[in-house]
């Protein structure tokens, strides 16, 4: 029975549960939650610890109804690889005797078997895949480390009872139903090294320490690590931070230069180094490869410039040691960039919860203070910058996060400062909609008007939906023993986005290798190479995707 036929639509009873949300939450705030708030205000290193716990606790509780997320994007598969490949000890892999039937997005088969992007990500996946044994752990490590860093950055700008409500906002906001949270892609790790940055500024502003230079050397490490084109606009969000700084107070600061370049140093290193091993020059960046040999942007197209297994010759190396096709040939004008621009400001909505908007529009009075004006130069720094490059993804301002979480406490202080219940009441409104969604998730999963009422969801993602086929097609793997090639054969209307060949970084030792479908003639070099496997053939493009034995013949 539906609810229509109880005369309730799925709006309606959103309608009632936000309502009895926001009646208990009035009735239950004073009695408890004010004596425990001031608490935790005077004990830091607690707070810090339950917020870093809350959203890691929140999401391992869905568990049950939402398992660990399975890869979906080229670019999670990537990263994956490169965190396999340094859990080898290793920044890159040898190529494969026969690299044709690996070919993939955002994936270099020679001059090495390797990731195109930085390390940054794969780090911290790496780290949670050895300690724990599954690459997710990473993503639960970064995710706590952003939440419990975001308080301490707060901590930096305003009151400990205004930081310890941007600590709970951070871990619910970006917590466990949060896009990041359920994807390998990247944005708590770099949001974490942002945290790490803008916290240690006002610190060094007030009393220079070696252990706030040491941070802020640590958060600029880890952001080039990550996002190295970006780092140019964090760069110079720092650089205009110390600006209007009086001659003394920088002489003050200055001496603590070493200890913020060194860790930088390192970061410059390592970067040089995994440029070195992936495509044997210091200064050109893997991505660089990939755009000359597959063309830009890379995911067009499968047809590389030169031949994937013959060696590159002096002229191409030359070609692509300057980089030329790095940005490719594309003309820019003040028009398509201001077009550009416009379209993207929708993406910001990602940083605020709906009542939110109502403290974006507050924050604005504050903007008569210096270091204010100074976070709005940021985020427009950052804006700007990244709208020069075509493509836009919310990881690429991540390291803003914690600026965006500052720019809601700060609007919601100057609300309390004259309607105290109008703050109380957005706080509340913003707890009752991820309260609502969570318990959706965690109790009514499965059911009708679960279903109903979920595409009204905003920006939250527990799963993709295509991952549901993956799941499917490794449970039918699972069955069969031994060791396996699986032969990827795409329909003629396959899009071309929805990529099936992914392998890890020791590819002959995995249990299952997964090649693309060349054709019998060429399908049987692989064969005789992987002659002890079983092979079979994937068709993913059916509705669901069909696992055969191999059969030579194509469609």
């Amino acid at each position: 029975m539906t609810l229509a036929n109880h005369g309730l639509s799925p709006a309606d009873l959103v309608e009632i549960v936000v309502a009895a949300l926001l009646l208990l939450g009035m009735l239950l705030w004073h009695p408890w939650l004010t004596p425990l708030a001031r608490w935790l205000e005077a004990r830091a290193v607690w707070s810090m610890v339950l917020i870093a716990a809350l959203p890691v606790a929140l999401r391992l509780a869905l568990l049950p109804n939402h398992p660990i997320p399975a890869p979906d994007l080229y670019d999670e598969f990537s990263h994956l690889l490169e965190a396999d490949t340094l859990r080898h000890f290793r920044l890159a892999n040898p190529p494969h005797a026969l690299p044709q039937f690996f070919e993939t997005f955002f994936v270099l088969q020679r001059p090495t078997y390797a990731s195109i992007y930085p390390p940054g990500q794969a780090l911290g996946l790496a780290i949670g895949w050895t300690l724990f044994g599954h690459p997710w752990a990473g993503v639960l490590i970064a995710t706590a480390a952003f939440c419990g860093l975001c308080y301490w950055m707060l901590r930096g700008w305003v009151s400990p009872r205004w930081a310890l409500a941007g600590g709970l906002l951070a871990a619910i906001e970006f917590g466990p139903l949060n896009q990041w949270m359920n994807e390998y892609w990247g944005g708590e790790a770099i949001a974490a090294a942002g945290c790490l940055v803008f916290g240690a500024l006002p610190r060094l502003r007030a009393a220079p320490r070696l252990r706030d230079a040491i941070l802020l050397g640590l958060g600029l490490a880890m952001h080039l690590l990550a996002r190295p084109y970006e780092s140019i606009f964090l760069f110079l969000a720092v650089a205009l931070f110390w600006a209007p700084w009086r001659l003394a107070e920088l002489r003050e600061v200055a001496r603590f230069l070493p200890h913020v370049a060194a860790p930088l140093a390192l970061a410059v290193a390592l970067l040089a180094a995994q440029n070195k091993q992936v495509t044997g020059s210091w200064t050109t960046m893997p991505e660089a490869l990939s755009q000359y040999l597959y063309g830009v942007p890379a995911a067009l197209t499968f047809q590389p410039k030169v031949t994937p297994h013959v060696p590159l010759t002096d002229q191409q190396s030359m070609d692509y040691k300057m980089q030329r096709s790095f940005l490719g040939e594309r003309t820019e004008t003040l028009g398509t960039y201001l077009l550009r621009l416009e379209y993207r400001v929708r993406y910001y909505r990602f940083f605020f919860l709906a009542p939110l908007y109502l403290a974006l529009g507050a924050f604005l009075f504050a903007l008569g203070e210096r270091r204010f004006r100074w976070v709005a130069l940021t985020l427009a720094l950052f804006a700007l910058g990244t709208n020069f490059f075509p493509a836009f993804q919310l990881h690429y301002v991540a390291a803003c996060t914690c600026l965006f979480v500052l720019i809601s406490v700060v609007g919601l202080e100057r609300i309390g400062r004259r309607w105290p219940e109008a703050a109380r009441l957005v706080a509340l409104l913003c707890a009752a909609q991820f309260v609502f969604w969570y318990g959706l998730h965690a109790f009514f999963d499965d059911a009708e008007w679960s279903q109903a009422v979920r595409r009204y969801e905003t920006w939250d993602s527990i799963n993709h939906a295509n991952p549901q086929r993956r799941i499917l097609v490794n449970r039918q793997l699972d069955q069969v023993p031994g060791k396996l090639l699986v032969f990827v054969r795409y329909s003629p209307h396959h899009i071309f986005q929805d990529e099936w060949v992914y392998n890890r970084a020791a590819i002959d030792d995995a249990r299952i290798v997964w090649a693309r479908d060349l054709g019998g003639e060429e399908n049987r070099q692989l064969l005789r190479y992987f002659a002890g496997r079983t092979a079979l053939v994937l068709k993913p493009d059916a509705q669901p995707p069909i696992l055969t034995p191999y059969s030579a013949a194509a469609p």
